[in-house]
């Protein structure tokens, strides 16, 4: 299944496979801050399989966690080598540098997507993942990460308007702002300001300004974009990015285990 086009404007998916805690907790968290769309994956045998569903992805792979070095060469092969994910970005992590290692995996298995210890410098190993996701144009044309979170019943906005509060559910966020639907249509002017908007995100409360951008119709209902203004906490925008991350997470993890089982 070809990808290219949507990556060309929504980006690639970045993929770390066996991470340790510490390159899980300090790079995967700080690319979903830079709005990277980044996942873990435990599992190499449906790693291979969701690479040929999404082949224009990137790939790190933490050689020294998990497997054997002859395991991770073997999968590493697999995924250059197949005509159906051979355009995948390969990328090695380790813990620390190896002359060894380093020769193996850029000169002999040829890793497009470099070779990057995590000790003892992680600001450094993070400028330089930074710098191959810049180069393999892993943002593609957009600047922030929207999910779809309709299916999110713990995912609530509530603002106050003429001294009573209107409830709605969300139906997609970003760190710029909002879609959702109210329960009963407040009738909502356009560019009309709310300075005390209220989310809520699984268990986070969140609060931000937002800007009545405007509404279109789906169906019967009414659906509101909300557009964050700059005096919205940056505390917030983190939250929003970490919640963003977790919730792509967890929609891959569904995939994979409904369509690959």
């Amino acid at each position: 299944m070809g990808d290219g086009n949507n990556t060309e404007i929504l980006g690639k998916k970045i993929f770390f496979v066996h991470p340790s805690a510490l390159t899980q907790n300090e790079i995967v968290s700080e690319l979903a801050q830079q709005e990277y769309e980044v996942y873990v994956i435990r599992d190499t045998g449906k790693m291979t399989e969701i690479l040929r569903r999404y082949p224009s992805s990137i790939v790190f792979a933490s050689v020294d966690e998990a497997l054997q070095p002859n395991d991770w060469e073997v999968f590493i092969r697999k995924i250059m080598g197949s005509s159906e994910t051979g355009n995948v970005v390969v990328g090695v992590i380790v813990n620390t540098d190896n002359d060894n290692a380093k020769r193996f995996y850029l000169n002999t298995l040829k890793v497009s997507g470099g070779y990057v210890p995590v000790k003892p410098n992680m600001e450094r190993a993070i400028r330089s993942i930074m710098e191959i996701l810049k180069s393999a144009e892993a943002k593609g044309r957009r600047k922030y990460i929207r999910v779809g979170i309709r299916d999110d019943s713990m995912a609530t906005i509530n603002i106050s308007l003429n001294d009573k509060y209107v409830n709605g559910t969300i139906w997609d966020i970003s760190v710029v702002g909002l879609s959702c639907v109210f329960t009963e249509d407040p009738e909502l002017e356009k560019n009309s300001l709310f300075p005390d908007i209220q989310i809520k995100l699984q268990s986070s409360i969140l609060k931000a300004e937002g800007i009545i951008f405007g509404s279109r119709m789906s169906g019967a209902e009414k659906v509101y974009v909300v557009v964050f203004t700059q005096k919205t906490d940056p505390v917030v925008r983190t939250k929003i990015r970490t919640y963003i991350q977790k919730t792509l997470q967890s929609k891959m993890d569904q995939e994979m285990e409904q369509e690959m089982n």
